[in-house]
């Protein structure tokens, strides 16, 4: 339920106004720029990769989130007192739960890609190709999908607090949720990240003592640090404030108010539109790729086997 409704008349209109207007641009940029991945990995051939099949389970992921989640969000900020409001709770934090942790779970699979990728790129073909990917998408999915179900369902019935349409309703749902959710994927891309960047810093000093300048081995350096960091950064910032507000807001008496909990939700659904500017304008093929779609060019003939830029990794 929306904070809204606490104020009074005059500045309850404001601020479902606000709510309205806020959902709604940030379910049509979750939807536009995932679009955007979702097409280019389908249409153009040469993007047809295991890398960019997780990337496309990402992209899908993200963009349900713009499609289900926040539409749900806004019916239930605009319909307070509806009748089915209890039956709509449940689905909308069913399907919350589901896709948020899908998108988390698939940057945590990302992570692995890029740890073959760049620490161990020798064995990198033979560890990640299509089927071991479909794997992990296909597990991607069945875990969010035991999230979502379970945690949702294990709550008490809405009817017992109706001033409150939370995900989590009780400390074990709560605990489980937060852990499986956000917690593990978080350590283990944080790990992951970490460990590809004292890795790259190797390498970068090993190119030094061969055959490359100083000065672009720390251009080098600089870049995949600034790289992973934004990486971290971006999951992080979006993700961690409402995470650990839900974790403590149940042992603290429910005392934390409902637009700060409501205020971190938001920013942890726009990870889901800023996880295509990270994970595709990184990459210039994709760049190319948007460019050719956002003019049309794709509709005046077939390009789907259009040589795109050159492909590289997450760190160049």
């Amino acid at each position: 339920m929306s904070s809204c409704s606490n104020l009074t008349a005059p500045l309850s209109v404001l601020c479902l106004s606000v709510d309205v207007v806020f959902l709604s641009s940030l379910s049509v940029l979750i939807m536009c720029g995932n679009l955007l991945v979702i097409i280019s990995i389908v249409y153009f051939k040469q993007l047809h990769t295991p890398t960019n099949y997780l990337i496309l389970s990402l992209a899908v992921a993200d963009l349900l989130v713009g499609v289900l989640v926040l539409p749900f969000s806004l019916i239930l900020f605009v319909s307070s007192y509806w009748y089915l409001q209890d039956l709509l709770c449940r689905v909308r934090g069913s399907f919350d739960m589901l896709l948020c942790s899908c998108s988390i779970l698939n940057l945590c699979c990302i992570s692995v890609d890029r740890f073959y990728a760049v620490c161990q790129p020798l064995r990198y073909r033979i560890k990640i190709n299509v089927r071991v990917v479909g794997l992990m998408i296909l597990v991607t999915w069945t875990v969010s999908a035991i999230i979502g179900i379970v945690v949702t369902f294990w709550a008490p019935k809405q009817g017992q607090n109706s001033r409150r349409c939370d995900v989590f309703q009780t400390k074990s749902s709560t605990i489980m949720g937060a852990f499986f959710a956000f917690y593990i994927p978080a350590i283990v891309i944080v790990t992951i990240y970490l460990k590809i960047l004292m890795v790259a810093q190797r390498q970068a000093r090993r190119i030094l003592n061969t055959k490359k300048s100083g000065a672009t081995v720390s251009k080098m350096e600089k870049k995949a640090t600034k790289t992973l960091a934004l990486v971290m950064g971006v999951f992080l910032m979006s993700w961690t404030p409402f995470f650990l507000c839900v974790t403590i807001h149940p042992l603290i008496d429910y005392t934390i108010p409902s637009h700060v909990i409501q205020i971190f939700k938001w920013l942890g659904w726009s990870n889901s539109m800023l996880n295509p500017c990270v994970y595709a304008f990184f990459y210039s093929w994709f760049r190319s790729a948007f460019r050719m779609i956002i003019t049309g060019k794709i509709f005046q003939g077939d390009f789907s086997n259009s040589k795109l830029a050159s492909v590289g990794n997450l760190l160049t």
